[in-house]
């Protein structure tokens, strides 16, 4: 039993799950939407909502935040581009449309995650 363990494994080990995920939350701010997989799409939304929550503060320790945990690329567009966006909102940056697409290899269901 998995009890008290966070997160998703993806069949991957820790630093190439890890690498994963910080790709799929730099398409994510470069693109403002991805389709992948609900698994992926519920993975990363809490993790790219607490950046942006960062990001708001518009600070210099943010912009470290942020600098420190995603390219620097997606880390300056989340800075100066998506963050003042939601300045005034208290949270729920991301929405999640589930797809009636499966995957036809291994019938994994397909969503949509964007910002809002």
């Amino acid at each position: 039993m998995r009890h008290l363990q966070k997160g998703r494994k993806f069949g991957r080990i820790t630093g190439r799950r890890r690498s994963f995920v910080n790709g799929l939350m730099s398409n994510l701010i470069q693109n403002g939407r991805i389709s992948t997989t609900e698994a992926r799409a519920k993975e990363i939304k809490p993790k790219v909502e607490k950046l942006v929550t960062a990001a708001k503060k518009q600070d210099l320790n943010a912009m470290k935040t942020l600098l420190s945990r995603l390219p620097e690329k997606s880390a300056f567009k989340l800075y100066h581009e998506i963050a003042p966006r939601y300045a005034d909102r208290k949270g729920g940056y991301l929405r999640i449309v589930k797809t009636a697409v499966v995957r036809k290899r291994d019938a994994a269901k397909k969503a949509i995650i964007e910002f809002v």
